[in-house]
């Protein structure tokens, strides 16, 4: 295996729980993204990986249906993802990105599973589970984030920091720092 299939099992995995662990009515409770439930954050993660993918000609099939059982669309979508990326063809795929030129693995290493991360944080916080963000994990996002710079703080990505308790722990202050509010 790639390190691409390799690091976003290891991200897929954690998530997976979390949405498994979802209670089946909490999917329209509000999330930390302003304006979204945890099923539009899900949507998100989805939604934003099939175009990365499919805009570089990768065939995901059909989209899972999200709103019928948010967990299998979630499941089929990750096994498709997992199963297209393990090819290291697919992984290799160069392009010109938001910071020049990279490929598709790249991108999905450094940007796609730094956002499953994220993103687990916000559905557990909307449906009342622990999001179980390790020491290792916390450290990627907190890399990731600074990796960004400026790009962070684009429109879609994350809004601007907020202010963490003096007492918070690292994930809270990390988190606000992505402008999330625990």
């Amino acid at each position: 295996m790639n390190t691409t299939v390799t690091q976003y099992e290891t991200a897929n995995r954690p998530l997976t729980a979390v949405l498994e662990a979802a209670p089946a009515d909490s999917w329209t409770n509000r999330s930390p993204c302003d304006g979204w439930s945890a099923r539009d954050v899900l949507r998100h993660l989805i939604e934003t990986q099939r175009e990365l993918l499919t805009g570089h000609g990768i065939d995901l099939g059909e989209t899972p249906d999200i709103d019928a059982d948010p967990v299998a669309a979630w499941r089929d979508h990750a096994s498709r993802v997992s199963e297209a990326i393990a090819d290291d063809d697919v992984a290799a795929i160069e392009y010109d990105g938001h910071f020049g030129r990279t490929t598709v693995g790249a991108t999905l290493e450094q940007f796609y599973v730094w956002d499953m991360l994220v993103h687990r944080w916000d559905i557990a916080q909307s449906v009342g589970v622990d999001a179980q963000l390790s020491e290792a994990e916390l450290d990627r996002i907190d890399e990731g984030a600074g990796s960004f710079g400026e790009a962070l703080y684009m429109d879609g990505v994350c809004k601007p920091g907020v202010e963490a308790p003096a007492d918070a722990d690292r994930e809270v202050r990390l988190l606000a720092r992505l402008g999330r509010a625990a």
